[in-house]
């Protein structure tokens, strides 16, 4: 199939989507950064510069957007789908109506289900039924597909002609049972402390883009022989499905350049989640027969749904389409943690300690511990 990446990032949707044999034709992506990257590891196909400006398509059986998610994010602005960002899914159903491919590919953050009682949701579905499209949506974790990564997304997928939940809901393989802490690599974010804390046993936690204030925030991990550090941007880079040194090209632009490489890969997506969804849209499934009912106005969004002129369902499928084998965190990381500073520790500790929150047994001694190993070091 042909495909138009609107939103397109670093490309990780279309990435994931030629891996399972479908080209693209266009690319669009406002950040500067962003295009020297689109430029270098996808020749040969143009980039515009703002959705915005975009006045025709080519001619393309699927439009994949992921647009942006700061106005949706729980870690963002929360202003909703009509906020300066996320509102410009808008631009996106403009250009659909003037051209209405076959299929529509959207992903977005699992908190826009729920932010403004769940009206981001509404608008898209609604929008979506009055352009033709029958849909589906699913929430789908990043480490069913072999990633030691706990991110969850929504993927949505409407067609004019096919199903889209013989694409989406034609696997589900359910989460395998958590494991304890001892003996395996976790990852948490060390910026919290107060009311949460991202923690993930054998995963990182969500790479994010950056901070609230713009400032870039890895996660920690704390491995099985009590080092404690932050990984790698090229060990993030395949955390998401990316070879590692996919974002190099920006160093070209100077300034703050692991700031801004870590801003990109925290803000893209996971290729072998669009791998899955590539393969099924060149080979449809069979949708698996759930328990269902239909949603009336003011339900909560379940994980998983579809509908069609105005009309939506609920099924029950778990996060986890596949369950691909994948090396355990500790065995994935090719590069050595960078430690976290004794100021990054030392802050996180006193959160940790002024909270009411509850930590894994051991957990605060090892930061501790790893604090004094700095400072007997310094």
């Amino acid at each position: 199939m042909k495909i138009a990446g609107l939103f397109a990032g670093i490309g990780g949707i279309e990435r994931g989507l030629h891996a399972a044999g479908h080209e693209t034709s266009l690319l669009c992506e406002i950040d500067d950064a962003a295009q020297i990257i689109l430029g270098e590891r996808f020749p040969g196909i143009p980039v515009s510069p703002d959705v915005r400006l975009l006045q025709d398509l080519p001619s393309v059986d699927i439009i994949a957007a992921g647009f942006p998610c700061q106005d949706l994010s729980q870690a963002g602005k929360t202003a909703g789908i009509a906020g300066a960002n996320s509102g410009l899914v808008s631009e996106l159903f403009r250009l659909v109506r003037d051209k209405k491919p076959e299929w529509l590919l959207l992903e977005n953050v699992p908190f826009m289900l729920q932010l403004d009682k769940g009206s981001a949701m509404r608008f898209l579905t609604d929008s979506l039924g009055d352009l033709g499209y029958i849909w589906a949506y699913r929430i789908v974790d990043t480490r069913s597909f072999g990633l030691p990564q706990r991110r969850r997304r929504v993927i949505i997928l409407a067609s004019t002609n096919g199903d889209p939940r013989d694409v989406l809901m034609a696997d589900d393989k359910c989460e395998p049972s958590l494991l304890s802490p001892n003996g395996w690599a976790c990852g948490f974010y060390w910026t919290e402390g107060t009311r949460g804390l991202g923690w993930a046993v054998d995963a990182v936690p969500t790479l994010k883009g950056g901070s609230t204030v713009g400032i870039p925030s890895p996660p920690a991990i704390l491995m099985p022989d009590g080092s404690l550090g932050t990984p790698d941007i090229r060990d993030a880079e395949r955390l998401q499905g990316f070879p590692a040194n996919w974002t190099k090209p920006v160093e070209n632009l100077g300034g703050k350049v692991l700031g801004r490489r870590w801003k990109l890969v925290g803000n893209a997506v996971s290729v072998p989640v669009f791998k899955w969804v590539g393969n099924r849209l060149a080979s449809p499934g069979t949708r698996i027969e759930t328990e269902s009912s239909e949603l009336q106005p003011g339900d909560r969004w379940p994980n998983a749904a579809w509908g069609w002129n105005g009309k939506a369902f609920s099924v029950s499928l778990s996060a986890w389409p596949k369950r691909t084998r994948r090396q355990h965190l500790q065995d994935f990381l090719k590069y050595d943690l960078h430690p976290l500073s004794i100021r990054a520790a030392s802050g996180f500790l006193g959160r940790a300690h002024a909270s009411t929150l509850r930590f894994p047994e051991g957990f605060l001694d090892a930061v501790e511990a790893h604090i004094m190993l700095l400072n007997e070091e310094s």
